[in-house]
């Protein structure tokens, strides 16, 4: 299983590095991003990265083998071709990046990010992250206490083809969307850890249902 925290708490201080161009799927895109924030300054990157350990955790104690992308939160990175990479040098069975959004304020909700065909490049896992993304937005529906976007996608859904970590997967993969930060109902999950702890475990779910349900 690979788990990917959006983004790293370095990368606002190394803009050199960041805002270099890697591949992205047959065209290039900057390394990474710092993300967003609270209003209250909690930041996206911890956020992601308290949720991946949390899912780790979750996930290890079912007996599964986890990768993750970082484990602190203060170094630069991994660019995203390099986010992709690992997962495919892992073999996943599945792969999630887990962001939070800085949507307009009036905005909120979760929404799951899966891949669009672009040019060959990941073709084979289209079909298998639109089930892992379905069957991950309808356990958000049911057990995150936030409700489908309401300012992106559709139920929940959004299809993307400008993401390298999804672009260069060749593992099932999805990006999750856990929230708006810059929206005040959504914040004030996003810093209670408590949600925290109940989000993983939402997601743990999901993959777990992915793994273990037909096709």
């Amino acid at each position: 299983m690979l788990i990917d925290p959006g983004h790293n708490g370095g990368n606002a201080d190394h803009p050199d590095e960041i805002n270099q161009l890697v591949p992205a799927g047959g065209f290039t895109k900057a390394c990474d991003t710092t993300g967003t924030s609270t209003a209250a300054g909690y930041s996206e990157a911890a956020f992601n990265l308290d949720v991946g350990l949390r899912l780790a955790a979750l996930l290890r104690r079912e007996g599964a083998h986890v990768v993750l992308t970082r484990t602190t939160n203060s170094g630069v990175g991994p660019c995203v071709d390099e986010r992709a990479a690992i997962g495919n040098r892992a073999h996943a069975d599945a792969a999630i990046s887990i962001h939070a959004d800085g949507a307009p304020p009036s905005g909120q909700g979760f929404h799951v990010i899966e891949p669009q065909r672009v040019g060959g490049y990941n073709d084979r896992i289209v079909a298998p992250s639109a089930r892992l993304g379905r069957i991950l937005r309808d356990e958000m529906a049911v057990g995150s206490g936030l409700v489908a976007s309401t300012y992106l996608g559709h139920d929940g859904i959004d299809v993307r083809g400008d993401l390298g970590g999804l672009n260069l997967s060749t593992v099932p993969k999805v990006f999750l969307e856990s929230g708006n930060m810059r929206s005040a109902h959504d914040a004030a999950l996003q810093t209670d850890s408590a949600w925290r702890a109940r989000l993983a475990q939402v997601i743990a779910a999901a993959l777990t249902l992915y793994l273990t349900s037909p096709a």
